[in-house]
C-alpha cells in the first residue's frame, strides 16, 4: 500500500491483527499513553495496533490505511521505508553533526514519526506539523512521546490553507505526506500549490513529496511534472520495481533551487535499507516527467455565470 510500506526489524508475526474494539475516550480528556483499539476521530476512525515484533512499537491506521509507526524507545527508528528515504535525503543536504537550526513544515501529521525523528536528529530544529483532524492530533499527543512546542507544534488545519498563510522564506524543508485514500488530494499537487510551497522555502530549501501510485505511474508522472516545472532541480527516490512500474507503492520526489549533489554516501545509505532504493537525478526526473501533464488549479467561473456552468482546469 502506498501510504505505509514497511521495512522494519523483521517480517514475522501478524502486525495487522484485529484489535479489541472501540476505545471510549471521555469527552474533554486525552489518552494517557497508547492503548490498542479503534478510536473515532473527526475524519472517520483510526486504529492503534501494538507491533508484535517490537515491544515498544505502535502502528497507526487511519480509515483503514496503514499510516504511521512509532517506536517509543527509539525516535531514530523509522519502520516505513519511504520515511527512511526522506530522512536520508534531508540529512544528505544538512549533516546532523553540523547541528543546523532547521525549520521544517510537515503537511500531514499521522503519528508525527518524521517530525519526532528530525527532533532527535536535529535537536535545535523547529517544526510545525499540519494535521487536518483535530481529534487525531490530540490523541497522538496523548499516545506518544512527542517533542513539546516550540520544538514541535501540531497545527490543526487544511494543508494548503496553512501553507498559503505562511511567511515567505521561513522553512528549510517542507514534506508533503497527505493522502485521501491512496492518492494525495489534487489541490496539493498543482503547479499553483507548488508555487506557494516554493515561496515559503528559504534559499536552498527542499520541497519533498510522498507520491503514491499504481503500476501505470500516471499519478507519479504528473507529480513529477509539477515538481520539474516548479523547481530548477529535482530528484526521485524509489525502489527499482516501483521505478519500472511493476507494483503499487511510493516514490519520494523533491525539488529545490540548488542542485542535489551526487552524494555517494546517500546512494549507499539508500541501497543498504531493507528495501533498497535507487536515485533518479534531474535529467532522469525530467525525462520521466515528460510523460505527465502538469496539474493546475481550476479556473474560477467569470462573474455572472451560474453555478451549473462547467469549470475547466488549465490542464484539462
Amino acid at each position: 500500500m502506498a501510504k505505509g510500506e514497511r521495512g522494519g526489524r523483521g517480517a514475522k508475526g501478524n502486525r495487522n491483527r484485529p484489535t479489541s474494539g472501540v476505545v471510549e475516550v471521555p469527552k474533554g480528556s486525552r489518552p494517557d499513553g497508547p492503548v490498542e483499539g479503534i478510536y473515532y476521530v473527526d475524519t472517520g476512525d483510526c486504529e492503534l495496533i501494538a507491533d508484535q515484533d517490537n515491544s515498544t512499537g505502535w502502528l497507526l491506521k487511519i480509515n483503514g490505511v496503514m499510516s504511521s509507526h512509532i517506536d517509543l524507545a527509539d525516535p531514530l527508528f523509522l519502520d516505513f521505508e519511504y520515511m527512511r528515504w526522506v530522512a536520508a535525503l534531508i540529512e544528505s543536504r544538512w549533516a546532523p553533526e553540523t547541528k543546523p537550526k532547521l525549520r521544517g513544515l510537515h503537511l500531514g501529521g499521522g503519528a508525527c514519526s518524521l517530525a519526532r525523528y528530525f527532533n532527535a536528529s536535529y535537536p535545535d530544529a523547529r517544526q510545525v506539523v499540519v494535521e487536518l483532524d483535530g481529534k487525531l492530533a490530540d490523541y497522538v499527543r496523548g499516545w506518544f512521546d512527542l517533542p513539546k512546542a516550540p520544538l514541535m507544534r501540531i497545527r490543526v488545519g487544511e494543508a494548503r490553507a496553512v501553507t498559503e498563510a505562511l511567511t515567505p522564506d521561513t522553512r528549510d524543508f517542507i514534506i508533503r505526506d497527505v493522502f485521501a485514500g491512496s492518492l494525495t488530494p489534487r489541490p496539493l499537487t498543482t503547479l499553483e500549490f507548488n508555487a506557494h510551497a516554493k515561496a515559503v522555502l528559504a534559499p536552498g530549501g527542499i520541497y519533498v513529496v510522498n507520491s503514491g501510485d499504481a503500476p501505470d505511474l500516471k499519478n507519479a508522472r504528473e507529480d513529477a511534472a509539477g515538481i520539474a516545472a516548479s523547481f530548477a532541480h529535482a530528484i526521485i527516490i524509489a525502489d527499482p520495481a516501483m521505478l519500472k512500474g511493476r507494483r503499487y507503492g511510493n516514490m519520494i520526489m523533491a525539488g529545490s533551487d540548488l542542485p542535489f549533489d551526487n552524494d555517494p554516501a546517500l546512494a549507499r545509505r539508500l541501497l543498504g535499507g531493507a528495501v533498497p532504493a535507487h536515485i533518479w537525478h534531474d535529467a532522469q526526473v525530467r525525462t520521466f516527467a515528460a510523460g505527465g501533464s502538469v496539474r493546475h488549479d481550476p479556473i474560477a467561473a467569470p462573474a455572472g455565470i451560474g453555478a451549473g456552468a462547467e469549470t475547466l482546469g488549465a490542464g484539462d
